[in-house]
């Protein structure tokens, strides 16, 4: 063997032999988020699992997650930490606002991480089981005074020009309801709204921008090359303890994180993939153990499919996270003050083994007259009940929070709130730079531009969002906001027969009216303009 590499030296010329020494192999980020994930879930899903989860394996460290002006965050201002690397205040996506005694004077757009991926040439993509308009995948693709700015979210996202999406959230591209769309059991954060009200057709732009849009699992296995766009529910996808039996045709995130992965590898040029559990969040804001073990094991499938990726192709970075935590489960209530040294695992686990659909499935069931609460009880893994039990499941007014109040009394568990908690939440890397020991959510931008070679996300901030109205008074233009249609903000700027016209939300402007496309898309916020020159 050493003759032929010594044969190989003498007869290859030295300028071949720094070719090949020069390529590099295309760098992969995945960052996966469990929204909404606090430790003891954790510890019993993999109790239910009944062996170790594929997170248990890449377990390096923890995340501090406060916000900037709070010290229990929300996923908006979580997803924008993690993502551009600044704390920002609550229900803001991609905004950074300036202070002063503690309060909001400006905001300025921030660059994700996402974003600076697709300047430096790498493909991109977003997986979620929420409407991927929904905070936290939101916080890496859009920026908007409110994470309830569906509308302007849904636009920027689809004029991101990312390589793949897969989710819910169809309502948010239609300028109309469309009664032909699935729907399914929803929870919280699905006060989305039916129709656009700039009256847009997203679809449109999206099947013009050369996508391949799917709304059914078959149709996605289908897809074999090339920018896919899957939106697989009006809002959110069903949970995965009731999606085969109540939404077939919907894909798990596990197929939807491993198809995503294939498409954007074998394109070769390196990508970001963001991946989001998203639901872990809503069945904690319901106080439903059931369904918090249903995602986190969904979540898990997916990290297990990501993570043999990452083995099988070393130049992959794997970061997996909750944003925050939520519902202050705990593994024992008031039953075990003085047992709980004596409550075997079985006593929290059988219990939850029981139900069949998580409290949002069986609740979807429920007849208008209630007659049929028995079946519906029993789906949940709550029969027998005893006739107090029963009568408080007939007569409340919120019937899946009564039926998870009544099974976490079943399984020893407790809750301290219906809303998000403080702490600090695991860490799980895996792969080349990775993240170690307890850090901030706003130090995993430094780590990823590290692992890509890009110098730091200020410098994508110095030239991707400009502020409009300075750039180009400077140059000697008229400028104005024009919002004659509200829902759709103008930027004009004008000079000796010249107009410029940026549209918010979108990735071009209109010169004399021919457009030009953008690296980026333009920013309307509190009366302001961002947008993006060379």
């Amino acid at each position: 063997m050493k003759y032929i590499v010594l044969l190989f030296l003498l007869f290859t010329p030295l300028h071949s032999i720094h070719a090949v020494k020069s390529v590099e192999e295309p760098k992969n980020v995945i960052f996966m988020v469990m929204d909404g994930t606090n430790s003891d879930v954790l510890t019993l899903a993999r109790w239910y699992k009944g062996r170790a989860l594929a997170l248990d394996e890449i377990l390096v460290g923890g995340v501090k997650t406060y916000s900037l002006q709070s010290g229990i965050t929300d996923s908006a201002a979580a997803g924008t930490a993690m993502a551009t690397g600044h704390k920002t205040s609550v229900d803001m996506i991609g905004l950074v606002p300036k202070l002063k005694n503690n309060k909001i004077q400006s905001v300025q757009p921030a660059v994700s991480i996402l974003e600076a991926a697709k300047l430096k040439g790498l493909l991109t993509g977003i997986v979620s089981t929420s409407p991927i308009q929904h905070a936290t995948p939101a916080a890496f693709t859009s920026h908007t005074l409110s994470r309830n700015g569906y509308d302007d979210i849904a636009e920027q996202q689809v004029y991101q020009g990312l390589d793949i999406v897969l989710g819910g959230g169809k309502v948010s591209l239609l300028p109309k309801k469309n009664d032909n769309i699935l729907h399914t059991p929803s929870g919280v954060g699905s006060n989305m709204p039916f129709n656009r009200k700039d009256g847009e057709n997203l679809l449109d732009e999206i099947k013009r921008s050369g996508y391949a849009f799917v709304e059914t699992n078959s149709e996605l296995e289908k897809v074999n090359k090339g920018k896919v766009w899957g939106s697989f529910a009006d809002v959110d996808i069903a949970y995965e303890l009731d999606r085969p039996s109540l939404a077939p045709n919907q894909p798990s995130l596990a197929y939807m994180t491993k198809k995503a992965l294939n498409l954007l590898h074998n394109q070769q040029k390196g990508f970001f993939l963001f991946v989001e559990g998203s639901k872990i969040d809503w069945a904690a804001h319901k106080n439903d153990p059931v369904g918090m073990i249903s995602e986190v094991l969904s979540f898990d499938a997916a990290v297990e499919e990501a993570l043999h990726f990452a083995q099988q192709n070393p130049n992959t970075l794997l970061i997996a996270v909750a944003d925050h935590g939520n519902s202050g489960l705990t593994m024992g209530n008031q039953n075990t003050n003085k047992s709980y040294s004596k409550t075997p695992i079985n006593q929290f686990i059988d219990p939850l083994k029981k139900a069949k659909l998580t409290a949002t499935g069986a609740a979807s069931l429920l007849k208008k007259d209630r007659s049929n609460i028995d079946e519906v009880t029993s789906y949940y893994g709550l029969s027998p009940l005893s006739v107090q039990d029963m009568k408080r499941i007939e007569t409340t007014d919120n019937v899946e929070l009564e039926l998870a109040k009544q099974m976490a009394k079943r399984a020893n568990l407790g809750f301290t709130t219906l809303g998000h908690s403080g702490e600090d939440v695991f860490l799980y890397a895996y792969g080349p730079g990775k993240p170690t020991g307890l850090i901030n959510n706003t130090d995993f931008p430094s780590y990823i531009t590290k692992f890509l070679g890009i110098s730091s996300l200020n410098h994508f901030n110095q030239t991707l969002f400009m502020d409009a109205k300075v750039y180009y008074e400077k140059k000697g233009y008229k400028v104005k906001v024009d919002l004659t249609d509200r829902h759709n903000p103008l930027f004009i700027a004008e000079k000796k027969g010249q107009k410029i016209i940026y549209p918010a939300n979108k990735n071009y402007k209109l010169v004399n009216g021919k457009r030009n496309d953008l690296i980026g898309v333009n920013v309307y916020v509190n009366q302001q303009f961002w947008i993006t020159e060379k």
